[in-house]
């Protein structure tokens, strides 16, 4: 378990900050900002979280933001660590369990959906575009094959369950092209 007694350290101060294996890397780096881009998926999620309220997607939501700092402590730690913290097929298994239940109870689609309607499906579409990002970044990183694995079904789960979410109130908001408006 984590005990943290003191906040700041200071060693942050020169614009650097250390990995799992003690070694200090730039703030700015690719494998930082990927982790900052997973934390802030993770506090989207938490987000989304706390607008749906006691919604039968806490339970799975918490789940996920849990393995968000599995993920965070996989990029952190370097390759060739013994015992490191690693998110595991199985995680992403887990994923894909969840998006194929979730889709099974929706309406096939017939149009690309906007990132709106019901309390917490625009929050749940924030935070898939959020962890898209996070995506991307960590490929920028040289992220190993699971996270990314992790990251990209993670972001059809929050598209599926924003679907869900919606249709379970007044249904998808539909994109309607301009040629159409």
């Amino acid at each position: 378990m984590v005990k943290l007694n003191k906040i700041y350290t200071r060693t942050g101060d020169d614009g650097t900050t250390g990995l799992v294996d003690g070694s200090r890397v730039s703030k700015a780096s690719l494998i930082m900002a990927a982790i900052g881009d997973v934390d802030e998926a993770n506090c989207t999620i938490g987000v989304a979280r706390a607008t749906l309220g006691h919604h039968a997607f806490g339970g799975m939501l918490a789940h996920i933001q849990n393995d968000l700092f599995d993920m965070g402590a996989d990029l952190a730690t370097p390759e060739g660590i013994e015992g490191a913290l690693r998110i595991t097929p199985g995680q992403v298994t887990w994923l894909e369990e969840r998006i194929d239940h979730i889709n099974s109870a929706l309406e096939p689609l017939t149009s690309f959906v906007l990132p709106a309607g019901a309390p917490g499906a625009p929050e749940l579409h924030l935070a898939r575009a959020v962890t898209r990002r996070a995506e991307r970044t960590a490929v920028a990183a040289g992220a190993g094959v699971q996270p990314l694995a992790y990251l990209n079904r993670l972001s059809d789960l929050l598209f599926v369950a924003a679907r869900a979410v919606n249709q379970s109130e007044a249904g998808d908001v539909l994109w309607v092209p301009g040629a159409s408006r």
